[in-house]
């Protein structure tokens, strides 16, 4: 209780003193408050993860019942999640927005709707009273959308947000469908009345309920089809909140996704399958479009989906061990999908952050200005290049501790498989391979486009290294990346309660005890080893070489004597192969222009990616909506005498309507009695 109140005291302590502060006393508030719902809302969510679970029960008012606050494993894993992404944003954040200080009241209004964001998500995790956990997912919604449009002054910006918003609340609409249809059965908002529905009623209510709630969370999570408000918002928002939305707020709804797992009873064989399928679309689908992306923002967007789609394939996997009573199916399935959840959130913040600094230094996020940054910015450079690394699930990094867990979840369920689920493992299996083999194509190219070659655009001024304020958070990512990659069983052993909620009812090893623990920790020391090997062939070549004298020329053209930027690989020609294979599934518009001479001074050749999904689910319908519309446009002729008839035949229609209803239920009254 005491937790909660101080949880309460400090929100509102800070959002009422932080609008009378100077700029620089906002970012420390800020932080301030950040710390301080961490550590208040971490210490029930550790005990958690104990074994020890909290439960508070409030007791409301006659609209709402009684309000239960319960942290349980999955709620205390994903709290810390919360908060050490928020943590990370907000050190990051308080450095990044020192170029804005001009704004005053814009820093204010965003350090509020940073602070609301984090407790809203906090308390999604917590309140199980549906009312009150749509009211904070009202309250998160509004408060993101706030930090989207921070910029509101480029249209781009106002477009992204609103489109986020729209969305956001389409999503809510799902939402609120599901809570109504128990709340009205059951006659009680407690989520514990989930569980009583699906169970008194068929199963096909309950996975009808399910995906019910499925679609409101999926659109949250970034899910194909319901993904496309999620490369609009990202690249709108300062740096340190595209982090924090890929890195968190998306992932509330896995959150949901798995705490309506826990509370519906159902097919879940079925499900799973469904899940599978949607994810492993979801995976594919989003890598393929990140790849031909040229703002480095919108690509690392697109991986945000991808990656949805890998946590995804681990929930199918786990929802089908459920159903199937296989338990080694549904650890390693849930685990993977809950590890790669936080690693996700870990080098995607990372990858973020990186490209804040970027944008900071360069002001634009065009892949083809780009170039020879790694010489100007090594440390962003070097952090960047393991965040890829970690992405694409190579070790000795996190990513692949999750992946391989999936992989072997995938491996494990062959075993008396029928011919359905085996066919769709293997079309799982593919799926996953080729995710992990474009994400390594995706990240060489945006790499190597960006910080390595020579600066295709002159800057001014010249891009230097970021200041060591937004690097400190950026290197206590990288380091809990490697000690996860280097150490996965302990995190295992963490998360393993959370994975338990999946597993009671049936007979169950600890995951920590499974030969797999050891193949893992092998494979990472066994790379970890050849990057100090590696490492020390490098300090040794330099301790060699460090007074010998050096000497510095130009680099062989191949007997062509006017070398420029341009003739190295740009972001479009080093994927032009793909690009040639991926066109008829993606929707891909070119421009150009013919190119003359042996030194041509003009020339253009452009890619301008689009997304096929949106163009069928969203536009197409927009503009047969205005198509419909437009027939009526008559009515609107500028005639005054047709606008005095209209309110004359509204107000005539308003008055005879309800004595027509009335003689007609009489008339049919009297009818009966006859």
């Amino acid at each position: 209780m005491f937790v909660i109140e101080a949880f309460i005291l400090t929100i509102v302590t800070a959002i009422m003193v932080i609008p009378f502060t100077g700029v620089r006393w906002k970012g420390i508030f800020t932080i301030t408050a950040v710390c301080l719902l961490a550590i208040l809302s971490s210490i029930p969510a550790v005990t958690a993860l104990g074994g020890l679970n909290t439960e508070v029960i409030f007791a409301g008012s006659s609209v709402t019942g009684e309000i239960p606050v319960r942290i349980d494993a999955l709620s205390g894993c994903f709290i810390l999640i919360i908060n050490f992404t928020f943590l990370t944003g907000a050190f990051y954040g308080f450095h990044y927005m020192k170029q804005y200080r001009a704004e005053t009241a814009n820093i204010g209004l965003h350090c509020i709707a940073y602070l609301l964001v984090q407790s809203s998500l906090l308390s999604i995790c917590a309140i199980q009273n549906s009312i009150l956990f749509l009211f904070a997912w009202e309250i998160m919604a509004l408060g993101s959308f706030l930090l989207v449009i921070f910029e509101h002054q480029k249209k781009e910006t106002v477009k992204a947000g609103i489109n986020f918003l729209v969305q956001a609340h389409v999503c809510i609409l799902f939402l609120l469908t599901g809570f109504i249809w128990v709340a009205s059965r059951m006659n009680t908002y407690d989520f514990k009345a989930i569980t009583a529905f699906s169970t008194s009623y068929s199963l096909l209510t309950g996975i009808v309920l399910f995906f019910c709630f499925f679609i409101g969370f999926a659109i949250k999570a970034g899910f194909v089809p319901f993904h496309t408000w999620l490369p609009y918002a990202h690249p709108a928002s300062p740096a340190h909140i595209s982090g924090v939305m890929s890195g968190v707020i998306i992932k509330i709804g896995i959150y949901g996704i798995l705490r309506m797992l826990l509370l519906i009873k159902s097919d879940y064989t079925l499900i799973g399958y469904i899940i599978l399928f949607i994810s492993v679309v979801t995976g594919i689908y989003g890598v393929m479009l990140a790849i031909i992306q040229h703002n480095l923002k919108k690509l690392l967007a697109y991986h945000s989906i991808e990656n949805i789609g890998i946590i995804g394939i681990g929930i199918g996997l786990g929802c089908i061990g459920m159903g199937t009573g296989n338990s080694s199916l549904t650890i390693l399935g849930f685990t993977g999908a809950i590890l790669h959840t936080f690693n996700h959130s870990l080098f995607k913040s990372l990858l973020f952050y990186a490209a804040g600094n970027v944008y900071q230094s360069t002001h634009t996020m065009d892949i083809e200005k780009l170039g020879g940054l790694g010489k100007l910015m090594p440390r962003t450079s070097f952090l960047f290049l393991i965040a890829a690394i970690a992405i694409c699930g190579l070790p000795p990094f996190n990513g692949f501790v999750s992946e391989f867990l999936i992989y072997n979840g995938m491996l494990s369920g062959f075993h008396n498989a029928n011919l359905s689920f085996l066919s769709l493992l293997v079309f799982s299996l593919f799926g996953l391979v080729l995710i992990g083999g474009l994400a390594i194509l995706c990240f060489t190219k945006a790499f190597g486009t960006v910080f390595s070659g020579t600066p295709r655009h002159l800057f001014n001024p010249v891009p230097s290294e970021a200041k060591a304020g937004t690097l400190v958070p950026m290197f206590l990512i990288m380091a809990l990346m490697t000690i996860i990659g280097i150490y996965p069983v302990f995190f295992v052993r963490v998360i393993w309660e959370p994975v338990r909620l999946f597993t009671s009812g049936y007979e169950y090893a600890p995951v920590v005890n499974f030969p797999l623990s050891g193949s893992l920790s092998m494979i990472s020391l066994c790379a970890l080893g050849f990057f100090v090997f590696a490492s020390a062939i490098y300090f040794i070549r330099n301790r060699i070489t460090a007074r010998r004298p050096v000497v510095t020329g130009p680099t062989w053209g191949c007997g062509y004597l006017a070398p420029n930027s341009h003739m190295q690989y740009t972001a479009s020609s080093f994927i032009r192969s793909y690009r040639k294979l991926a066109e008829p599934v993606l929707a891909i518009h070119k421009k150009k222009s013919e190119v003359k001479g042996i030194f041509p001074k003009t020339g253009l050749h452009e890619t301008h990616p689009y997304d096929k999904a949106e163009a069928m689910l969203i536009d197409y319908p927009l503009r047969q909506l205005k198509h419909f519309f437009n027939r009526f446009t008559f009515l609107q002729n500028g005639n005054p005498q047709f606008y005095i008839l209209y309110g004359v035949v509204f107000i005539t229609a308003v008055i005879i309507i309800p004595f027509a209803g009335t003689a007609l239920t009489t008339l049919i009254h009297f009818f009966n009695q006859l």
